[in-house]
């Protein structure tokens, strides 16, 4: 598995902002926490990468997201709907990991099916294995915004390339 440079630095600066605000250094000195809790729909932008070393062009598209808490324990269960030429449906199971008041890094895996294998899909044009990374905050009481990488196994037919897809949204909480 190849990993793109530039596909990995724009993914460390989509979700720098986040981490920056929420303030996570403050959190080092205090006890450990739950962060967000409750469940959101929200949607937003999302760019993907193909993994191509020498052809690595982005291709933008837009998503809609979903997070189902499962109350008193730290994980939860997700839904992506990545929508561009072909849409990735990507249901995941996620790690959470409160790391500051009302804030949650997410670390999970689930699987990418794409609604029309040999189209372009911001995570390749084949079903795949995902691995999925995030942080969320609640920045009011109905309000959250999130971003996140996802990295599809195996999501490009006949290639070892390995699509990148970075989203960025903001969210509904219930």
């Amino acid at each position: 598995m190849k990993l793109n440079l530039k596909a990995a630095a724009l993914s460390v600066l989509a979700i720098a902002p986040v981490f920056l605000s929420a303030g996570i250094a403050s959190a080092q000195t205090q006890p450990a926490t739950r962060g967000m809790e409750g469940s959101y729909l929200g949607g937003g932008a999302s760019v993907g990468f193909s993994g191509d070393a020498v052809d690595n062009d982005a291709n933008v598209g837009g998503h809609v997201q979903g997070r189902l808490d499962i109350p008193d324990a730290p994980v939860s269960v997700r839904g992506s709907a990545l929508i561009q030429d072909s849409v990735a449906l990507v249901p995941t199971v996620t790690f959470d990991l409160g790391v500051a008041r009302n804030t949650n890094l997410y670390l999970g895996a689930g699987y990418s099916f794409v609604t029309d294998e040999g189209k372009t899909s911001l995570l390749g044009n084949q079903n795949s294995v995902v691995l999925n990374a995030g942080v969320e905050t609640a920045v009011h009481r109905n309000v959250a915004i999130y971003s996140d990488v996802k990295v599809g196994l195996d999501g490009v037919e006949n290639s070892n390339r390995t699509p990148v897809a970075v989203q960025v949204g903001a969210a509904y909480r219930f």
